[in-house]
């Protein structure tokens, strides 16, 4: 089954700190073992667009500009036998640390 990792800063965590938190260590030990898909970083959220239909026009905005610090800062697929297997490799990813990472099962179209 797949899952998706939503990789977010989280301000109240520790620091990064580049001798604990290699990122590409993870994904290099996940695509060898086959269980990573495919993921990567995603632009700050001032670099992005909201999209949405009213009243049948198109609106495009910048932002978001929201209230909260937290933000996607990137995510990963994976595929794994269970929930419980997704989060056990979610705790070994840098960002779990000075992060935060939801995790959540695909939930395909009949």
């Amino acid at each position: 089954m797949e899952y998706m990792l939503f990789i977010t800063n989280d301000p109240e965590a520790e620091p990064y700190d580049p001798k604990l938190d290699n990122i590409q260590d993870w994904v290099e030990d996940l695509d060898k073992s086959g269980i990573r898909g495919h993921g990567d970083r995603l632009r700050p959220p001032e670099d992005a667009k909201i999209v949405r239909i009213r009243r049948g026009r198109l609106e495009v905005t910048d932002g978001p500009y929201t209230e909260t610090k937290e933000w996607i800062a990137g995510y990963d697929i994976l595929d794994c036998e269970s929930m419980e297997q997704a989060v056990e490799i979610a705790s070994r990813h840098p960002m779990a640390r000075f992060g935060r990472i939801e995790v959540r099962a695909v939930w395909p179209f009949e």
